[in-house]
């Protein structure tokens, strides 16, 4: 950022205050004058380089170290929430609800909103004005999920037939019928909640009101009580106005040299012959709709027909990449259970029958190519399940060059790096969603594959992208398996379109996620599962009223796994206020930080990092500077003063700024930077949370502890630790860890006896007390959606570096402040912008 971090202030009375008279939900944290040497801004030791771009001096003296304790804490916020919220009945019958943490268990009851497990908010009160909201510099934004799985103990979507005629929608605005429609003129007409626009009810649909003005029907009706459900869609909602055949999935696997050698071309068709059986299909349906076709390549592409009829199946040779076809269309995509004897012959064989293969060059634009086209063939939309090595050299269209550069980290050109290379992956995404072709990329690179472009197709379809570096059968094969096994059985839409409207006032204006978007309004999906998430930005475009409020409806047309059409609709009334303070009251820091990660990792694909930093640094300053001047009661310019909602917010945005993509620094791989940010494009609310936050959990002999703060300081020689974000999971033993516990987990006299650091890939290998408590802490539903290695490390060891820049409130490994530096800083931004 260019500037040193502020020198000591002389100390005032006290840190973090408690709220005086008239402050609203401001944090509090009263700190004993002398204890630390005063506030929060006080004198405290600002390290060297602590920031990113400042100066390597000591800005001033040494100083007395302000105690980490009395600021602002996570795990501390996590547990309040939990203690608060946990375990209870979240209703949603009133407007403007702030939901329990994504942290916290709650079971969510629909009563006219969508659950917060579909649609969460940055702020659940929006200001009434744009000058309000331009003056706070908040964004307003949602967070949806649109399929989002819910626990057992909540009830699935209800799906509304209203025949022939379909959903019944506003004749000016095309909103859905939902319970913000207005009856009037005895159940005659209804007004619109989102345009105004007042409708004739038809014939079929009309009921008397009661007393209330409410319709008699209104408990039995779905799409009038509830904040989330489905309407089954008529003709006019599927393409050539016919029904849609089931979707189809094609596995696809690069068979060149490395991964014939390394034993993944034998793991994978071994495992699909389990995992087939269990192709997603819908309750109390015997066996899945889904068909499935099989396409092995390198050079060269190789289909298979796998008919029922026949006795062995037959491969069929396309070596012409650049016009890619389909060699048959009978007996490639078939019923499973219909050809399951051709398909286990087909897996056996595939492994043997490239053994002794050379060939070390692939191609991977044709590979994607032939799966749209076969779904063309077959009038069907579906998914591509992909397993590739490298980069695709081979002479086809798509071929690629290494174009990474660590000369162009830190300059302007650094962007470059995060871009695709145009042309053909454009055109093939475009294709691939008109057809509603997902594609999911399973990677397995022993060095740089340029993910930028490789990914760019699954980021624009819906689709993941998996990635398992220098990829080797005993470490790494489970965790592949465990990926393969969730991606191919999870609940999801296909060939999907969505819109948001929203009332009168403001509208949605961007969108972030793994989709689509032809013109300023439709999001286009090639498929949508339950772990994707497109977050909405909002924009005034009039002012709001406090009286009715604000509503959005998030409307997502879709084929299901039986090939059925649907609309599956989700409604959130939020409130208005022309009072800040409510604003900031209702902030959700885990959807801010959320909505900011997506835009800044947005934004470096056009502007060098250190703006993008610059920005969000200022922007942080400037929320919290508008909260102080405009809802905290006056105290001294020397104190730092945060909102309730908002007092962990910078610790979130300091970890943001040291992630892969926003830290330049040439230690790192390109190829991971590209895999992360476009892994965060499609991530939800619970999955950014963790990511930025890791839990971090002493593993002791009893219960199950509470996680504690991701620093240094809180690992102890004596302790055992582990720690998940997610994506990446370590267990750290302190050097003095206790024998009997070595000995229960590893089943090794001590420590000296565990070989370096060990990647243990099955959680069974651990001492039977801590199995059950290290998969309580990992396993837990909510909180993980991979499954990532467990890797072991002892402490000092020096692999050890690994685990330590996941402790988020330190010094980042490759630059960045820790927590306690970014807060003085922050801090010194917010007394300049008040002077």
């Amino acid at each position: 950022m260019g500037r040193p971090f502020p020198g000591p202030t002389p100390p005032g009375p006290g840190g973090f205050q408690q709220p005086g008279p008239g402050a609203v939900g401001t944090s509090g944290y009263p700190l004993q004058a002398g204890q630390f040497g005063g506030p929060i801004a006080g004198p405290q030791p600002c390290m060297p380089g602590a920031f990113p771009g400042a100066p390597a001096a000591l800005a001033g003296p040494p100083q007395k170290k302000l105690d980490p304790d009395a600021i602002p804490s996570i795990t501390q916020v996590i547990e309040d929430d939990r203690a608060q919220r946990g375990g209870q009945v979240f209703s949603t019958n009133l407007r403007g609800q702030v939901p329990p943490l994504v942290t916290t268990d709650f079971t969510a009851q629909d009563q006219g909103n969508a659950s917060p497990r579909f649609i969460r908010c940055t702020t659940y009160s929006l200001p009434c004005t744009a000058d309000l909201a331009k003056q706070c510099q908040v964004p307003l934004a949602s967070i949806i999920k649109p399929f989002a799985s819910l626990p057992k103990n909540e009830t699935p979507l209800y799906v509304v037939n209203h025949g022939e005629t379909g959903p019944i929608r506003c004749n000016r605005c095309k909103a859905y019928m939902c319970p913000y429609m207005q009856f009037i003129d005895g159940g005659r007409r209804y007004q619109c909640g989102f345009c105004n626009c007042v409708n004739e009810v038809p014939v079929f649909y009309f009921q008397h009101l009661d007393h209330m003005g409410r319709r008699m029907d209104f408990y039995e009706r779905p799409e009038l009580s509830l904040g989330s459900y489905e309407f089954i869609a008529t003709m006019d909602y599927c393409k050539n106005n016919k029904p849609p055949n089931p979707p189809a999935y094609i596995f696809m696997i690069d068979v060149s040299y490395n991964n014939i050698k390394s034993g993944l071309v034998k793991l994978i068709c071994d495992e699909l012959k389990t995992l087939l059986e269990k192709l997603p299909r819908y309750e109390g349906v015997e066996s899945s709709v889904i068909k499935v076709g099989f396409v092995t390549y390198n050079k060269i592409l190789h289909f298979y027909n796998v008919k029922s009829a026949l006795a062995q199946p037959q491969m069929m040779v396309v070596s012409d990449t650049a016009e890619m076809f389909v060699p048959l269309l009978d007996g490639f995509l078939v019923n499973y259970q219909d050809s399951r004897a051709v398909i286990y012959n087909l897996l056996d064989q595939i492994p043997d029958m490239f053994a002794d293969t050379n060939e070390s060059e692939t191609v991977f634009a044709p590979v994607i190519q032939a799966g749209v086209e076969a779904f063309k063939a077959a009038e069907c939309s579906g998914k591509l399940f992909i397993f590739h090595s490298s980069m695709p050299t081979a002479e086809a269209p798509g071929k690629l060059k290494n174009r990474d550069d660590k000369k162009l980290v830190n300059t302007e050109k650094e962007k470059t790096l995060f871009q695709p290379q145009k042309g053909v992956y454009e055109q093939l995404s475009k294709d691939c969603v008109a057809q509603g072709c997902c594609v999911d990329l399973f990677l397995f690179p022993s060095q740089y594959v340029d993910m930028a472009t490789m990914a760019d197709v699954p980021s624009h379809t819906g689709g993941s992208v998996y990635k398992y570096n220098n990829f080797q059968v005993e470490t790494d094969g489970e965790h592949f398996l465990r990926d393969l096994r969730k991606d191919v059985q999870k609940s999801i839409g296909f060939d999907a379109i969505m819109r948001v409207r929203t009332s009168t006032g403001f509208r949605a204006t961007d969108f972030f996620g793994a989709i689509y978007m032809n013109n300023t309004t439709d999001i286009e999906m090639a498929a949508v599962d339950c772990d994707k998430a497109v977050t909405v930005e909002f924009k005034h475009d009039d002012t709001l009223n406090e009286e009715t409020g604000a509503f959005m409806q998030c409307a997502v047309l879709y084929t299901t796994i039986s090939g059925q059409r649907r609309l599956r609709i989700h409604n959130l009334s939020l409130n208005c206020s022309s009072q800040l303070s409510e604003l900031y009251k209702s902030c959700e820091t885990d959807s801010l930080i959320n909505f900011f990660a997506k835009s800044a990792y947005r934004a470096i694909l056009n502007q060098p990092l250190k703006n993008v930093k610059d920005i969000l640094v200022n922007q942080t300053a400037h929320m919290l500077a508008c909260y102080r001047k405009n809802c905290a009661s006056p105290s001294a310019a020397s104190q730092l003063i945060l909102p309730d909602a908002m007092k962990v917010f910078p610790v979130y945005m300091n970890s943001l700024m040291k992630t892969a993509p926003l830290v330049g620094s040439t230690e790192l791989s390109t190829d991971d930077r590209a895999h992360q940010r476009l892994s965060v494009m499609a991530m939800g609310v619970e999955d950014t949370q963790l990511l930025l936050y890791p839990r971090l959990i002493p593993l002791v002999s009893e219960a199950l502890p509470a996680p504690v703060r991701c620093s240094e300081e809180r690992l102890a020689d004596s302790g055992m630790f582990l720690l998940e974000n997610g994506h990446s999971m370590f267990l750290w033993l302190g050097q003095a860890s206790p024998p009997d516990l070595v000995q229960n987990i590893f089943n090794l006299p001590s420590l000296a006896h565990l070989q370096g650091h060990m990647v243990r890939p099955n959680l069974t290998a651990l001492g039977s007390q801590f199995i059950k408590q290290i998969k309580v802490l990992s396993g837990s539903r909510y909180q993980m959606r991979r499954f990532p290695t467990l890797t072991i490390m002892k402490q000092r060891d020096k692999p050890e570096m690994l685990f330590r820049q996941f402790l988020v409130e330190d010094k980042g490994l490759h630059g960045g402040a820790s927590y306690m530096d970014f807060l003085c800083y922050v801090h010194r931004e917010i007394r300049q912008l008040l002077t």
